[in-house]
């Protein structure tokens, strides 16, 4: 089964999980009042994220998205979820961008005030993406690889 999986959205899963992980450290981190090391593992956290971005990206450009291959009765659910996911990794990435910047500028007010947010957003992004995995590459055999648009819209 695992000789199956496809090599980069394997890779790029793994790098989100580890990511969600190291903000999990970096939020335990804070709570201690260990501020370099929670600085150096939600950096850590951010390359993670980013490493998945580059392989999401790249992959999209160059070979394209894979379509939901399970079941028609239950497509549009995976449909809504995706989308969900989509927006809530939108948000998370935007969120964690400031987080990052306003904790490297050292806006501490606006730094404790948005963490805290990102955190438990990234956590579900995490989560909500290994459930896309789950959906496209295990639980299912992925339909057709394809551009972005066709895979999220089924045209």
């Amino acid at each position: 089964m695992f000789m199956s999986l496809p090599i980069l959205p394997t890779i790029s899963t793994a790098f989100i999980v580890l990511s969600a992980i190291t903000v999990a450290i970096g939020w335990v981190q804070i709570k201690q009042r260990k501020v370099e090391q929670h600085k150096k593992t939600m950096l850590l956290a951010g390359v993670f994220a980013l490493t998945f971005f580059i392989i999401y990206v790249s992959r999209t450009l160059f070979i394209g998205n894979t379509a939901f291959g399970g079941p028609d009765h239950i497509k549009i659910y995976y449909t809504i979820f995706l989308i969900f996911h989509i927006c809530l990794a939108t948000t998370g990435a935007v969120f964690g961008i400031v987080s990052i910047v306003s904790g490297l500028k050292s806006n501490l007010i606006r730094h404790r005030k948005i963490g805290p947010y990102t955190s438990i957003i990234w956590f579900f992004t995490g989560i909500t993406g290994v459930a896309v995995y789950l959906l496209l590459y295990v639980f299912y055999t992925g339909g057709p690889t394809t551009s972005v648009f066709k895979a999220i819209l089924g045209s």
